[in-house]
């Protein structure tokens, strides 16, 4: 049965819609992006206002392409040229319904640097799991206020662990941080950002709970820095280091326009 005209107002309502729906299908589909912060902090008031959010969802290329006929089904408009020259690895949508776009990744997330989650997904629900939510943060060179209050909030909310079931897997973070010397670079960098901006610049507001934070974020970030400078690195990783910043240790997000057809 179609869902055409059936898209919710709310974009976090309905992204956790679209993905009830694909799970009756036994389809992999995750919320990532702003959205999935607030998922995994549904007390944060900070920034409630949704109405004019996007919706960033993760699925496998085994979903893809049954993942996209039930957007197109529930009243989703398909960007075709968009989609046909980079659909391997990501699909775009609007609602027309409430001008609302969707980004549907696929097996990873290319931006600065690249998280691989395609066979992550069933770790978790309805989000990517923590430890990749955090990554999605950490991989910004550009950090911005935005990134740095949701990442705050999730080591608010999450305590760090050795496993995805029990928290941000900080094996899984040190996986690409002692693999890779780009990777390394940036997450540290933006550690330190984050920890000066909770020092200095965090308000009572940015992180109003509505009660105290379950984990001091400062401290949270002092320790998952300590973890990733303490742990092996790759040869790669050190040949790599020799050259520093020398050469780019990243890549620059592509921006690309979007049509309707």
């Amino acid at each position: 049965m179609s869902q055409a005209n059936q898209t919710l107002e709310d974009p976090l309502g309905e992204a956790l819609r679209l993905i009830a729906l694909a799970d009756e299908g036994d389809l992999s589909l995750r919320l990532m992006g702003g959205l999935a912060f607030h998922v995994r902090a549904p007390d944060w008031t900070a920034r409630i206002d949704r109405t004019r959010r996007d919706i960033d969802l993760a699925t496998t290329g085994r979903s893809r392409k049954a993942v996209a006929s039930l957007l197109v089904e529930s009243g989703y408009l398909p960007d075709k040229q968009y989609n046909a020259l980079y659909g391997h690895k990501q699909l775009y949508f609007v609602d027309p319904r409430f001008d609302r776009p969707i980004d549907l990744l696929v097996d990873r997330l290319e931006m600065c640097h690249t998280i691989e989650f395609g066979d992550r997904l069933a770790l978790d629900h309805p989000t990517l799991p923590l430890a990749d939510l955090l990554l999605s943060k950490l991989q910004i060179v550009r950090i911005n206020r935005k990134d740095v209050l949701d990442a705050l909030v999730l080591l608010a909310e999450h305590p760090l662990a050795e496993t995805d079931r029990d928290g941000i897997s900080v094996p899984r973070i040190i996986g690409l941080t002692s693999s890779d010397w780009g990777w390394w670079r940036t997450a540290t960098d933006n550690l330190g950002k984050i920890g000066l901006y909770y020092d200095v610049e965090v308000g009572p507001e940015d992180l109003d709970l509505g009660r105290p934070l379950r984990f001091d974020p400062r401290a949270q970030v002092d320790a998952l820095r300590a973890a990733i400078d303490a742990a092996p690195k790759s040869t790669r990783w050190k040949l790599r280091s020799r050259i520093g910043d020398r050469m780019p240790w990243y890549e620059e997000p592509e921006e690309v326009g979007h049509g309707r057809d």
